[in-house]
């Protein structure tokens, strides 16, 4: 049965929402959670690059500054009564100091990382952050932009007393042109109210995410988020049509152009796509946002070599072209855990590998004819031993279960290594098979799934509790296996203060010196975003 244009767009809003399955997360233990006295309840482990979330209680996430005592407060000034009499009247009470209303600013979404902030703006234009800014670069004060403060590598938080930019009120969607599909909003609008904005007019945003009901486009701008649908519509460095931003010194550089087309000079919004607020803070942006499709199918493939991934991979490719929208990948292991620890049911056997491929087009039919066609031609070519269709939106919104779950499921296990690289795809799987040789009986479990059109791995492994042992064998063992077959360190999120200390592995030596030389004719005094992306 095909989807009704009305279920379609809701479905195409809703879909990729992070927890699927009712009921089960409230039996796991939360990342971190607020206490009565705002201190944070449970905390995530994080030792250098990894994210190892872990169910240890304790009173509070211990301080950044005291997880890595290498790193030393730079020369910068520290905020005095003056200073809050000053941004008083910048942004007039919008002032917050009180721990209580701060200690959730200080700490990432993933519970990791912990500043010591003690100054919290809320400025709600463009000019209030540029008045900001130009205070805080004469005095010599520290600050660090925060969007939804959804990452994951301690990128949008304080390490030790930033004054902390929050741009939450700045929620504005200035503009729609619904014929060219270019939105003009504020950096502070949720993604989730944009696509709200949108919904009427038959639009969505290029990008969704888990977090989509927090995260904000000037956060996704400055991380450069990509999203389950990022094979189809691309990364924000294509979507993005042009930013406004305000830089270290407070003068507000207006690239916030809506054209499609503009090729006069050096393409300067792109510097800001991606740097984590390091070169300047996004105020505003204008995003090419694509038509809501009418149509969405799913298919979930069983594969038991990666050979027959990726010629199932390339099959879709040449077999479904302008309608495929997204090939996730799981392995056995990720279908396991989903069934195990969150009774889900998977509806084909035991396979080795898992394929699930979305398509998005205007017409049912016609798609659901090309996806039919897709499963029977891999079928026969032997590249794949079972699959299913799904149209109806349950059975989609079930077979996206699957994946969308994955990571809920592993926190089941106790601690979980977390490692969000790109790899070639050639390489794609190799990655977890090595890992599970090395860690052997030491882990619960090693799994690998991802992104598998964009070549993004997602390796995960899981122990009762923290282990030193499995730790250690795989930091930074990890990192440079990923450097010596040419991936990046970092598929998403950015580099933040977890995974500075491995910009080079991605990165060659003339290529990071330039990209400090930036930093340094941009932001001279250092005040923007300190101690992240770089190594000391």
């Amino acid at each position: 049965m095909a989807m009704r244009r009305s279920q379609v767009i809701r479905y195409a809003l809703e879909q990729y929402k992070s927890y699927r399955v009712p009921n089960v997360t409230q039996s796991l233990p939360s990342w971190y959670t607020k206490g009565t006295n705002g201190s944070l309840d449970s905390w995530s482990r994080c030792v250098h690059g990894s994210v190892a979330l872990t169910q240890k209680k304790v009173g509070r996430v211990p301080l950044s500054s005291e997880r890595f005592p290498q790193l030393k407060r730079g020369d910068f000034a520290r905020v005095t009564d003056g200073d809050l009499q000053v941004f008083e009247r910048l942004v007039p009470s919008r002032v917050l100091t009180e721990p209580g209303d701060i200690e959730g600013h200080n700490v990432d979404w993933s519970g990791t990382c912990r500043g010591a902030g003690q100054v919290l703006l809320r400025p709600k234009t463009t000019e209030e952050v540029s008045a900001i800014l130009r205070y805080c670069n004469g005095r010599r004060l520290a600050a660090v932009p925060q969007g939804g403060n959804t990452g994951l590598v301690g990128g949008s938080v304080p390490v030790f007393d930033e004054v902390i930019i929050s741009l939450s009120l700045m929620d504005k969607i200035i503009s729609l042109d619904e014929i060219s599909g270019v939105l003009v909003c504020q950096a502070g609008c949720v993604v989730d109210k944009i696509n709200e904005a949108l919904e009427p007019h038959g639009l969505m945003t290029p990008h969704i995410l888990g977090s989509k009901g927090s995260c904000q486009i000037g956060g996704n701008i400055s991380t450069n988020a990509g999203g389950l649908r990022m094979l189809r519509y691309g990364n924000l460095h294509g979507n993005v049509l042009g930013v406004e931003a305000v830089l270290a010194n407070g003068d507000v550089l207006d690239c916030l152009s809506t054209l499609r087309k503009d090729n006069t000079g050096y393409d300067l919004k792109q510097l800001f796509i991606g740097s984590e607020g390091s070169l300047g803070i996004v105020t505003a942006a204008s995003v090419l946002c694509p038509r809501i499709p009418g149509a969405i199918s799913v298919a979930l493939l069983g594969c038991d070599s990666f050979a027959q991934v990726l010629q199932t991979y390339d099959a879709a490719k040449k077999m479904l072209q302008e309608i495929l929208s997204a090939v996730e990948f799981m392995d056995r292991a990720s279908v396991e855990v989903v069934q195990e620890n969150l009774q889900l049911t998977c509806p084909l056997g035991a396979h080795r590998y898992y394929l699930l491929v979305e398509t998005s087009g205007s017409n049912a039919a016609h798609d659901e004819e090309k996806l039919n066609s897709l499963l029977e031609h891999v079928m026969e070519k032997g590249m794949v031993d079972d699959g299913t269709v799904a149209t109806e939106p349950s059975k989609v919104q079930s077979l996206w279960a699957l994946r969308e779950n994955v990571a809920v499921a592993l926190r089941a296990d106790g601690c979980v290594y977390k490692y969000d690289v790109t790899v070639p795809m050639s390489r794609f799987y190799d990655l977890v098979t090595d890992t599970r040789e090395r860690v052997g009986s030491d882990a619960t479990r090693v799994v690998g799934y991802g992104h598998l059109g964009e070549s993004d791995i997602h390796l995960n492994v899981t122990c009762p509790q923290h282990s030193e042992d499995v730790f250690d064998a795989l930091e930074p063992w990890v990192y440079e296996w990923v450097a010596k077959c040419k991936g990046s360190v970092s598929a998403e999120h950015g580099m933040g203060i977890l995974k500075r200390d491995y910009l080079y592995h991605s990165n060659t030596g003339p290529a990071v010196l330039l990209m400090k030389q930036l930093k340094e004719r941009m932001d001279p005094k250092g005040i923007l975003n300190p101690y992240k992306i770089f190594p000391d």
